[in-house]
Parts: structure tokens; sequence; C-alpha cells
């Protein structure tokens, strides 16, 4: 990795110097060089763009977030990068509030919203080209021959369909700024600072959970982000079964690092960090070290999905034998899982209680561990007290979308106390986990985990499974894992 000049952007004023790094090998800049990289370089400007493809759902995603605040001032930052280590950053990933309204996703952006009379006017700020006349362009470490070329604000407001602005000049327009006032909080430290009078915190939290409840009903060109997403994930994991062998040879690491090459050459990057948990892992809801071995007779459940550019994810899980068949007490749990996913799915459906998918796919679950003697029953006495839960652990879904629990601040009622309406989308993904270390349960089961995990579309007559591409039945999933390695 190349050592920058200076690790730091320069001030906005033209005439402060641009601090040098302390140990850089190069003291300073003579007069001669400054004046040379002046000049010299093409028009590179980019005209006629065209519109992002979500700029005419961000610009009614706007409208609504307008008519629901009228009169106040609302401010939505993108944030800022992070520090990874010393003067190094962790890839910028916007914020989702700010890249659902405006479709644009670089790091320092602030959406505001301006009240006038008749509604609000929209403003897009963000950093302008790099300045070749003071040298930001080659000596900060933000500046384009650095990190790259950044549109220019003409550019932008083509992109975007909002006018733009220089964000460096936002902190004292906010600090001027009267009446109320409303912003996203923790993306972006300096535009708090600046509105840190004008603000408050319950204000703040409801113009929040606005946005998150926004984004609980997908409209046409999320679901096909959505349905990409999936595509893509599908992709991957077809790429993992054909390299069982070498993850074999290797360990867990081999199977994440195949299907994060799959999301990085077809999407943004992975989701959330993929669960490549062969063995007992399998029983550790997040695994995410994945530094454990893969062996054969052992299951491997692997949880992961692919994030569009535009910041649309999968979440997909398979419980796969790593060597193509599955034993008899594994199919058995597996059949079982399977079976509660089934009946889960059935109640997804316009007009049915959030709750409903839940609850069916646990009761088949009770049901079943009654049947094997492991928990006491009747059924109706295991769900009432939740014992299933020793083996089931979590819920049996979420909402999706550009995050992958996306809508978590929602109010309860709209969400989880909520009722399914089309173009919602969740996934379904019930579970058992027999510890390695239960001693309540026989030894044959202790250190099997089977989760199976789907992203299903309310619609208006039922549902849709986008990840349906993807084998689910016992012996579905062991013939196309042997068609798969030929």
């Amino acid at each position: 990795m190349a050592e920058e000049l200076t690790p730091e952007t320069p001030e906005t004023e033209a005439e402060k110097p641009i601090k040098q790094r302390k140990n850089g090998l190069y003291p300073g800049v003579s007069e001669e060089l400054a004046e040379n990289m002046k000049s010299g370089w093409a028009d590179t400007e980019l005209r006629d763009l065209k519109p992002v493809a979500q700029a005419a759902h961000t610009a009614r995603r706007r409208a609504a977030l307008s008519a629901r605040f009228p009169g106040e001032r609302l401010v939505i930052p993108a944030g800022n990068l992070k520090t990874r280590s010393n003067d190094t950053d962790y890839p910028f990933r916007s914020s989702v509030e700010y890249a659902y309204l405006t479709g644009n996703q670089t790091e320092d952006g602030v959406l505001v919203l301006e009240p006038t009379a008749d509604g609000h006017r929209e403003t897009i700020y963000l950093l302008p080209r790099s300045d070749r006349s003071n040298g930001e362009f080659w000596l900060s470490g933000q500046g384009e021959l650095w990190v790259g070329r950044r549109h220019s604000l003409a550019e932008a407001e083509q992109l975007y369909g909002i006018p733009a602005a220089d964000v460096r000049e936002l902190p004292e327009k906010l600090k001027a700024a009267t009446g109320p006032v409303r912003v996203v909080r923790g993306y972006d430290a300096g535009v708090e600072a600046a509105l840190t009078d004008k603000v408050t915190a319950e204000r703040d939290e409801e113009l929040r959970v606005f946005l998150s409840e926004m984004r609980l009903v997908k409209d046409d060109f999320e679901i096909g982000e959505l349905q990409k997403a999936v595509d893509s994930t599908v992709r991957g994991f077809e790429d993992v079964v054909k390299v069982l062998d070498r993850a074999k040879a290797t360990s867990e690491r081999y199977i994440e690092g195949t299907f994060f090459l799959r999301a990085r050459v077809e999407g943004n990057d992975v989701g959330y960090g993929t669960i490549a948990a062969a063995g007992p892992h399998a029983c550790t809801l997040h695994w995410e070290r994945n530094d454990g071995p893969v062996r054969d007779g052992d299951l491997l459940l692997l949880d992961a999905g692919v994030e569009t550019h535009t910041l649309y994810t999968a979440d997909v899980t398979r419980t796969l034998p790593v060597n193509g068949t599955y034993s008899e007490i594994q199919k058995k749990i597996y059949d079982a899982v399977y079976e509660a996913q089934e009946a889960g799915i059935a109640a997804v459906k316009p007009g049915a209680k959030y709750r409903d998918f839940h609850d069916a796919a646990q009761r088949v679950l009770a049901a079943k561990l009654v049947e094997w003697g492991l928990v006491e029953g009747p059924v109706e006495r295991v769900l009432e007290l939740s014992l299933q839960r020793r083996w089931t652990l979590h819920g049996t879904g979420h909402m999706l979308g550009m995050d992958v629990h996306v809508c978590a601040v929602a109010r309860t009622e709209t969400y989880v106390d909520g009722t399914l309406e089309p173009g919602m989308v969740l996934t379904v993904e019930p579970g058992l986990y027999f510890q390695a270390d239960d001693l309540t349960v026989p030894e044959e089961y202790r250190g099997i985990g089977v989760r199976i995990e789907d992203d299903i579309l309310v619609t208006e007559d039922g549902n849709r499974n986008l990840s349906a591409a993807l084998p689910r039945r016992s012996d579905e999933v062991e013939a196309w894992m042997a068609a798969l390695r030929g």
C-alpha cells in the first residue's frame, strides 16, 4: 500500500497549507512542483449523465418524508469514514436512511430538507471534486489521486435529481438555522455538533422511527434489487458446494472466502458476516470466526447473503452434509426443521399477523421435541412455557431490505405486532440446535445444528419465495450437491 504524503483532508480555506505526514519521505513541496501540479490536466467533467435507476423512487420517498414533517428542517447524514488502524479506514458504507432517500452513497454527504410554504426545498451536500489549485487532489489523503475521482456537484445533480452544494459550507448554515430541526443521529458528529442547541433526542427519534417504518413495504425497484441479491447468493452457495473438498483440506475460512468472491464480483459486499459453521459450530447462532475444520460426516450450516451495489441484501441459510449425504439422525432433525419452515412459509400472506409464521413453525418444532421424548408434552404446555427455546433459540424470521435486519427501530405495533402487507419481504428461518455439551438429549443429537432460511415476498394473493432456486428438501439437497460435484 503506497504511503500518502498527508493523512488528512485539507482545511476548506484555500490559503491554509496542507499538513505533511510526520514521517513522510518528502520534507515538503517546492514552489516549482506545486505550480507544476496545478496545470496540464484534461477536462474530465462528465456531461449528459442519466439519473440513477432509483431516482424516481427516492423522489417519492422524500415527498412522503416532507409530508410527514411539514415546517421542519430535516437533516439526514451519510456518515463519515471510520479509522481501521492509524491512517487506514474501513470501507465506507452509507447510512441506510441517507442512501434510501438519495441513491447516493458517498462519505460526508448530507441531505437537507428546508421547510418552505408548500413543502421543503431539497439539497444534497457533498464534497466537490478535489481542488487542484491548492494541491488537495494529490496531497490530501482523501484526494482523488489517492482514493479515486468523485463526482462534481453538477454531475451529482444529474445523477440524483437533487440540487447539490458543497458540504464544507453546511456546518455554518446549520448553526444559523432557525425553527424546528430534526436530525438522524449517530452518523456525523460534526453535523450533530452544529445542531446541538436546536434538536431534541425525542424529536430526532421520531424521525428515525418514521424512516425505519417507511422501509417495511418495498417498491418494485427494491424487490428487483432483493431478487438480484438472492440470485447472486444462490450462485455463491453453488460455488461453495463445488469446493467443499478444498475446504476439508483447509478450514471454514475457505467457504467464507469462496462466497465472498461471488459477493464482491457480482455485488458490493456480503450483507453481513458470513456464517460458515461446520460440525458443532452450527449450534453457535452467529459463528463468524470460521476457523474450524470441515469434516466428512458433519453438517455445514452456511448462512450468507450478497449485498447489491444499492445496498439490498439477501439472507439465506442451508445446512448441507459435507460428504453429500445426510446420516439418519441428521436427516431426522433436518426434515423436522424443513417441516417447520414449510408451515412458517404457508402462514406468510397479506392480512396475516406478523407473528403467525413464527408461531406456526414453533408449533411444529415443539411437537417434534415432544415426539422424540426430549421434552414433556403436551405441545400446548411446551409452547406456553416456551420450553422448546432450549433448542430453537431464536425467532423464526425478520424483515429484510437494505439492512439484513431492516426496520429495527420501527414501533412494535407496526412490526412484531403488525399485519403483513403486499411488498413486505421477510425471512423464514426455523432451526434446531443441540449443543455438544447438552446432557438432556441423547448423545447422537449432540453437536448437530440445523437451520433453513429463505427470503419471502408477501404478494397480493400469498407469497413468493425469492430464494426458491436453492433446494430445501433433504433428498433434493443431496441430488443438487451430487450434480454440482459432477
